[in-house]
């Protein structure tokens, strides 16, 4: 281990305040000692430096943190994968203890009517696994702490928000077990969402955007409450009327005072209630469907629409902002391992830092770096496609843009056969044609499923006949397990395998023949008159609907083979890959909002037979709550509660939701919903949006006219946060970048 007092004396000095540009005399320096076992434990260290520098740009993390050797290897164990893996599996076990905890969500059911009394777990064990969780945190925040030093500690507001949530939490667990876990409020389950938020640097950044954004939101927010408010008076003026029947009833349903009134037109924004809003004065009176159609033009489709726009906008350049950091400080980190690395060159050699590395060095430093394989490959035979001499600060930049390029993979070669007649056969069936031949069949078989589905509509499953799609079931599968079989010859078993879709397909082939094989055995083979009679743990009606499930799925194998639909879904599926953070935003507003709808309405719904508040289904008022049979959606545990959040965030009949509430606990509780819906239709949704936009827009251009599809080549590395935007994105300058590492906190550059 090095001396503590490295800390204090950076490895790499600049004077400060003088013209010179050699480090100060006394200040240890890469290139200080060149003899002795002190040079191989400063070799040692520079590289040390350099390897966390690299890895640092890999992942976009600030280089702001200790550098002397204790701190590496604290940094390096902090960031290893094990570490990560066990912060976030803590993580999500103390967010997953809501399922668990008073209220319990272990039940089939979550309807009032039918549910059971849930398991609940004894006092000590949810508070005995939060007190491992909690020892976690603790620690986390105590080496986060640690590596970046007291200085930037107190400035860091995630750092001290942390802090203080640990402390509040504690306090709080306290409590709970002071009570015997009964305490009517537990205010720590509000606080675990922040573990989720503070651990994702791209979350982070999400959030600042969105806050940001929000200025800008509120100004339409503020013209879409004016418009409710206008629309809301004038339609109070409108329908009080009490010759018209159709006015009188307008005016008792909908607009019978003005909360009542607020909250008709406030869901009519939304089109859940339209036109059962506006029929019972329509039909006395067509001019009243003006009112009606002037408030939604104005309001859904123009305001609606608006804050739209202004938030993609927005966002658009807030995300911009975020990504150009996440850009800086890769370049930062490649720019420090340059310095670093160039200042241990021997002065003895007679070559002056500013002239580059070592490329041996830097393939010393490769090795050590956490990166997977194919991209260190890439890397190294760049390196070595280049001239000799020392690496530039150019060139060794050029070499980290291997980071932002998708690593293509070889597929193995094909076996080589000696027979003319088995090299025609591998010819012929390894040729795409085949594929299109499997895909033509896969067709068949899902419209022969589609053709029986619609001639059994009306036949109960006991009354079936499945003979002949049994008989077509087994011809199609034995096909498919033939087409698997000829693949593997044409290609080779790895060569087989090295395909994600021979993968998807064999993996589907080899499932459907398991339960063929099971079905046949079990109920023989089809015959006239096959009944669906209950033997072992399925019938053979649940058997023919599984193999026709795994049937219609393996029916995506068509996806690769078709280049529009496989540019879309490609694209997709690198957007999932790239919206991990507005998932966790998600994921946070969930969890808080379904606590805190279980501590204001845990209980208020109950079944008919047990309150005179609830109806029954017969004498319930057409639409309402209990003649729909909405019992399952209640706040009575945490996994009921993320439900009708859903339900509600949807809007389509979210007034149900509204009045019910209404009636059950009391007219407050439209401010829950109405948040929530402002929070998770308005804003997050368009957020949502606004990103889709603006990532499909880029990805869709880049893929469609620089990165075409062919079958012979597969991606296999996912994409940078920043990669859809390079294009815009623009690169720190010479001088941006020197200026950034001359204040750094613990390592000062020698220049």
């Amino acid at each position: 281990m090095a001396d503590t007092r490295e800390e204090s004396e950076p490895l790499l000095s600049r004077a400060r305040g003088g013209s010179s540009r050699d480090c100060p005399r006394g200040v240890p320096s890469c290139s200080s000692v060149q003899e002795g076992p002190g040079a191989v434990a400063r070799r040692d260290l520079c590289l040390d430096q350099a390897v966390v520098l690299i890895e640092d740009a890999i992942q976009y993390r600030s280089i702001n943190h200790r550098m002397d050797a204790r701190s590496l290897w604290l940094y390096r164990r902090y960031y290893s994968s094990s570490s990560q893996w066990i912060l976030s599996f803590t993580i999500f076990l103390i967010l997953a203890l809501a399922f668990v905890e008073t209220p319990s969500s272990l039940t089939r059911t979550s309807d009032v009517r039918y549910r059971p009394a849930p398991w609940e777990a004894p006092c000590g064990l949810t508070e005995g696994i939060e007190a491992v969780c909690l020892l976690v945190f603790a620690a986390d925040v105590s080496v986060k702490s640690y590596l970046i030093g007291w200085a930037q500690f107190r400035r860091n507001p995630w750092l001290l928000a942390y802090l203080l949530v640990l402390v509040v939490y504690l306090l709080d667990w306290i409590v709970s077990l002071s009570l015997v876990c009964q305490e009517p409020l537990r205010v720590r389950r509000l606080l675990r969402p922040f573990f989720l938020m503070q651990n994702s640097s791209m979350m982070k950044k999400t959030l600042k955007c969105i806050r940001r954004s929000l200025p800008e939101m509120a100004s339409v927010g503020l013209l879409l409450a004016v418009h409710l408010c206008l629309f809301t008076v004038f339609g109070m003026l409108l329908f009080t009327g009490e010759k018209d029947a159709g006015q009188d009833r307008e005016r008792l349903t909908y607009f019978f005072n003005l909360p009542e009134a607020l909250t008709t037109l406030l869901v009519l924004l939304t089109t859940a209630n339209n036109p059962d809003v506006m029929v019972p004065v329509y039909s006395r009176n067509r001019a009243y469907a003006i009112f009606f159609i002037a408030y939604t033009l104005i309001g859904s489709l123009f305001l609606m629409n608006l804050m739209t726009a202004i938030i993609y906008n927005q966002f658009r350049g807030y995300l911009m902002m975020s990504l150009q950091t996440s850009l800086l400080r890769r370049r930062l980190g490649t720019r420090a391992a340059y310095k670093v690395l160039s200042s241990m060159i021997a002065e003895g050699e007679g070559l002056p830092e500013r002239l580059g590395v070592k490329p041996e060095d830097f393939l010393q430093v490769l090795q050590k770096v956490q990166l997977d394989s194919d991209h260190k490959q890439a890397i190294t035979e760049k390196l070595h496609s280049r001239s000799g001499g020392l690496l530039s600060t150019d060139e060794f930049q050029k070499l980290f843009d291997e980071f932002d390029k998708r690593v293509i993979k070889e597929h193995p070669p094909r076996p080589e056969y000696r027979s003319p007649f088995l090299r025609s056969t591998q010819f012929l069936f390894g040729h795409h044609y085949f594929d299109y031949l499997g895909n033509l069949m896969a067709l068949g078989n899902l419209v022969t499923i589609c053709v029986f589905l619609v001639l059994d509509a009306h036949v109960l499953p006991k009354d079936r006949d499945d003979f002949v799609l049994g008989i077509l079931n087994c011809i199609f599968i034995l096909y498919y397990l033939l087409e698997m079989l000829l693949k593997v010859f044409s290609l080779g078993p790895q060569g087989y395998l090295s395909y994600s879709s021979n993968v998807f397909d064999g993996l589907l082939t080899t499932v459907l023949l398991v339960l063929e094989i099971s079905t046949l055995a079990v109920y023989g083979f089809p015959h006239r008159g096959w009944k669906p009679a209950m033997l072992g743990l399925l019938s053979l009606w649940d058997m023919t609907r599984l193999v026709n499930v795994l049937i219609v799925f393996r029916f995506l194998r068509i996806i690769p083979s078709m280049k529009l639909m496989s540019l879309v879904a490609s694209t997709i599926l690198d957007l999932i890959k790239n919206m991990r953070a507005f998932g966790g935003i998600l994921v946070v507003i969930y969890y808080v909002f379904a606590i805190v709808g279980i501590s204001l309405f845990r209980g208020v719904v109950v079944a008919p037979r047990n309150s005179s508040l609830a109806s029954d289904n017969r004498s319930a008022p057409c639409g309402s709550f209990e003649q729909l049979e909405y019992w399952p959606n209640n706040f009575d545990d945490f996994a009921a509660a993320l439900v009708t959040l859903w339900d509600v965030m949807i809007v389509n009949n979210w007034q149900v939701f509204l009045d019910a509430f209404r009636r059950y606990a009391g007219p407050w509780s439209e401010v829950y919903f109405v948040l929530w819906w402002l929070v998770s239709s308005v804003i997050w949704v368009n957020l949502f949006l606004a990103l889709i936009l603006e990532n499909f827009l880029h990805m869709w251009d880049r893929r469609s006219h620089l990165q075409p599809l062919t079958e012979e080549l597969e991606d296999t590395s996912e994409m940078t946060e920043e990669l859809p935007f390079r294009d815009v994105l623009k690169e720190p300058t010479e001088e941006e970048l020197v200026e950034k590492l001359s204040r750094h906190p613990h390592l000062q550059l020698c220049r």
